[in-house]
């Protein structure tokens, strides 16, 4: 019994350290760093004469699966290097329970050649004796290399287990000039790597596991030891913490318990206290220092926009996976930009129909439509309000200080709830929305006024009249909704080019370059300042009917809304027809847009048969005139509506139209009368063939483009004659003049008063024909030469 009080004390509770070899190199950096430490290390090169020789460990404790990394390790450092007789020459030693040559430096010249025979390398097996193999590269020298002028490399691929001592040829190695790198395999032990490499020795210890962190590092060291250069222009060497870690099996004592140790006798067993010890694995850490290249990462510049993240594929090439609604651009920029001059209204329904996932997915929209088209210079004035029953104004028109404050105001938006009143909310911000009402102005000097619509449930209220209400005066109403609201949408926007329709939400975000164009499209509406007068001529025919005269009615009132009326830029002039023209209002009648859509709202239909042939001909010689208000020097397009019935004496008057310099646009409803229709076009060029009435909505935008290709041509200041009664215009350079024959003024607007030598008045210039008007001149022009001869003796009679 006097034992276990011994063992009891010998087995006092302990802990005993077995430090086994398992460990792992780690770089403390982020994971864009290693991107680009890994992307560097596969753009490096070595090419300079130099001498590398591969020495392989190939024991049983590496064992097959760690030696055929190792090769492959060794084939990705053969990428780098320049590998010819001159340059670069590569040779492998094997080792275990002694070294084998597996080949000498100078029998591979090529790179390739180089590659398949690593690759064909068997696997020894045996101990590690890592000592005889220096040993044996003291003795043996680099086989196969050059002379002690060329820089020798000696790169040891080992666990760090040797059996026998490695100090003492390592040191003799190094004193002859050879530089060596110890590269870890598996879960090599770092001491002895380090005893091996040469100084210093963080520089020259790497982990084959992480094999582009290990050839950076290679070469990283051999370019700081001016061995060769192989870090690519504009990359640079950087240190970095690393972390080595050791994997270690700890034996810790848990207890004792009782065990038999034989018998004391016959009968009495011999029993004592034996240790119970467990065994766990842990980490132990060891800090040092990593020197890695590292170059320039074409995502440091962050060109991914708009939350796109950017993945660099090499030095100069990046890729940018974008978010949804910005897929379209390689740097998930929209390609949109609000360049235009526009006051913009977002009008966004926050009612129960919508849901509140709805409404906070137009609120995603909405911020991601200003953080991608609006800048701190743009031209555009931005508003903000949210309707259900009510409208809520969230942000007047440009009241925002800058981008930022409109971002916060959009984000706070809360959802109201309750019923849906788009009606309601349309005549509201048409009324208060904006900051100077064309409503209670008749000329209007601010900006184009746009409402976007944002909705995705039917309106409970009447919406029509409310839309009319507002393109009456002169909004634009841009609309946004799912697929299943188009025609309720159509019918808000008054032009289905206007409206934007999307099927499901993700397409949603897919419609922002859309919603740019359009909103912008209203700023370049009409002919951009370009001065024009412009006259439709409307059927007002029994063949046309009432309800279809009612469409093209609101068709040219639409129209007319896209050009900005007034004395400077466009005129606008009205005459319908039926066997005769009325002139609805002339082109000086009306200065201002409200005031030509006001009275275009009050013409009224005609009714019985059709004569287009007479409009034409009124046009020409009572609507296009001076006297009616026509602009010398400015270009004059006629746009006539009509099927085509009752044309047949209008090709001559149109005609004569296009020879005075007036542009004439048909469009042609159906196509029963084409050929009458083409004749009156003068070519197909200038006929725009619409299937019914009813369509006529979704030409607008093509008839406005049309318009303003004519107001673009080249202007002849005497086409069409600005001279009144007769007077011949005369073109001089940049303008012209008016020669009158018994009229005054600067177009020949005055009746001439003056009495002449023999007490009669001078007749009207326009009841001289031109024959007669030739033979007074040519009577004149003999007279002077008689008289000039008379004068010089040399009239002969």
């Amino acid at each position: 019994m006097t034992l276990i009080p011994k063992l009891a004390v010998l087995c006092t509770v302990m802990l005993f350290k077995v430090f086994l070899s398992e460990s792992l190199l780690e770089l403390q950096v982020d994971n864009e760093t290693t991107v680009k430490i890994s992307a560097a290390g596969e753009l490096m090169q070595c090419s300079a004469s130099v001498d590398v020789l591969l020495l392989l460990d190939g024991s049983y404790s590496i064992g097959k699966g760690s030696f055929e990394r190792s090769k492959h390790f060794a084939v990705k450092l053969c990428e780098a290097l320049d590998i010819s007789p001159e340059r670069v020459r590569v040779g492998i030693i094997q080792y275990s329970s002694s070294p084998r040559l597996e080949f000498s430096l100078d029998s591979s010249p090529t790179k390739e050649e180089v590659k398949e025979r690593i690759k064909k390398v068997a696997f020894m097996g045996g101990s590690t004796q890592t000592g005889l193999a220096l040993k044996y590269v003291m003795r043996k020298g680099f086989p196969g290399g050059r002379n002690s002028t060329v820089p020798k490399i000696l790169i040891i691929f080992s666990d760090g287990k040797s059996q026998g001592p490695v100090q003492i040829p390592a040191d003799h190695l190094k004193e002859k000039r050879i530089t060596i790198f110890a590269v870890g395999i598996k879960y090599p032990r770092w001491e002895e790597l380090h005893t091996l490499a040469s100084k210093p020795s963080d520089q020259h210890v790497l982990f084959a596991e992480r094999f582009d962190d290990a050839v950076n590092g290679l070469y990283t060291t051999l370019t700081s030891s001016t061995v060769c250069s192989a870090i690519p222009p504009g990359c640079k060497i950087e240190s970095r913490p690393c972390e080595r870690k050791t994997l270690e099996t700890v034996k810790e004592f848990k207890g004792n318990f009782m065990c038999w140790k034989g018998s004391q006798g016959k009968t009495s067993p011999y029993t004592s206290l034996c240790p119970y010890y467990s065994w766990n694995r842990v980490y132990r850490k060891h800090q040092s220092t990593c020197y890695r290249t590292i170059c320039p990462d074409p995502c440091d510049s962050q060109p991914c926009h708009n939350g796109g993240t950017c993945i660099p594929e090499g030095l100069e090439k990046y890729r940018c996976v974008c978010p949804v609604g910005f897929g379209g651009d390689s740097n998930c920029v929209l390609k949109m930009s609000l360049a235009c001059s526009v006051d913009i209204l977002f009008l966004v329904e926050s009612s129960s129909s919508v849901t509140l996932e709805g409404f906070l997915r137009f609120k995603s929209f909405l911020k991601r439509f200003i953080q991608s088209a609006l800048s701190s210079d743009s031209p555009v004035n931005v508003g903000l309000a949210q309707y259900s029953e009510s409208v809520q104004i969230e942000m007047k028109i440009g009241e925002y200080r800058n981008i930022s404050e409109l971002l916060q105001v959009a984000d706070s938006m809360s959802f109201i709830g309750g019923g849906t009143k788009t009606g309601k909310a349309l005549r509201y911000v048409t009324q208060f929305g904006f900051k100077s009402n064309p409503v209670f102005a008749d000329v209007q000097d601010d900006l184009p006024r746009v409402v976007v619509l944002l909705t995705d449930s039917k309106s409970q209220d009447s919406v029509s009249d409310a839309a009319k209400y507002a393109r009456d005066r002169e909004y634009f109403l841009i609309a946004l909704g799912g697929t299943f609201l188009k025609a309720d949408l159509n019918e808000i926007t008054g032009n289905p080019q206007r409206t934007i329709t999307y099927s499901n939400p993700q397409d949603l975000f897919n419609k922002l370059p859309e919603l740019g164009s359009k909103i912008c499209s209203v700023d370049s509406q009409g002919c951009l300042g370009q001065p024009l007068d412009l006259v439709f001529g409307l059927d007002a025919s029994a063949g046309v009917g009432k309800d279809n005269f009612v469409r093209l009615r609101d068709f040219v009132k639409s129209t007319s809304v896209q050009f900005d009326i007034n004395r400077d830029v466009t005129q606008i002039g009205l005459v319908t027809y039926s066997s005769h023209p009325h002139t609805v209002f002339a082109l000086d009648t009306y200065e201002s847009g409200s005031s030509v859509l006001q009275a275009i709202s009050q013409v009224t239909y005609i009714g019985g048969s059709v004569s287009t042939g007479s409009a034409l001909l009124h046009i020409h010689d009572d609507v296009m005139t001076v006297q009616k208000g026509a602009r010398p020097g400015v270009n004059k397009v006629v746009v006539v509506i009509t099927d085509g019935a009752g044309g047949e004496d209008a090709v001559v008057p149109a005609q004569k139209i296009r020879n005075n310099g007036i542009g004439l646009i048909v469009i042609g409803i159906g196509d029963a009368q084409k050929d009458t229709l083409v004749k009156i076009a003068g070519s197909e060029k200038y006929l725009i063939p619409v299937p019914s009435y009813e369509d006529l909505k979704y030409y607008e935008d093509l008839i406005v483009q049309k318009v303003c290709e004519e107001a673009k041509r080249p202007i002849n200041l005497c086409r069409p004659n600005p001279c009144m009664n007769d007077g011949i215009c005369i073109l001089l350079r940049g303008s012209y003049r008016c020669e009158c024959q018994g009229w005054d003024g600067p177009h020949c607007e005055y009746r001439n008063t003056r009495t002449t030598g023999r007490g009669d008045l001078p007749r009207p210039a326009g009841l001289l024909t031109n024959r007669r008007r030739q033979r007074k001149h040519s009577g004149l022009h003999h007279l002077k030469k008689v008289r000039l001869r008379k004068r010089n003796g040399s009239v002969k009679y």
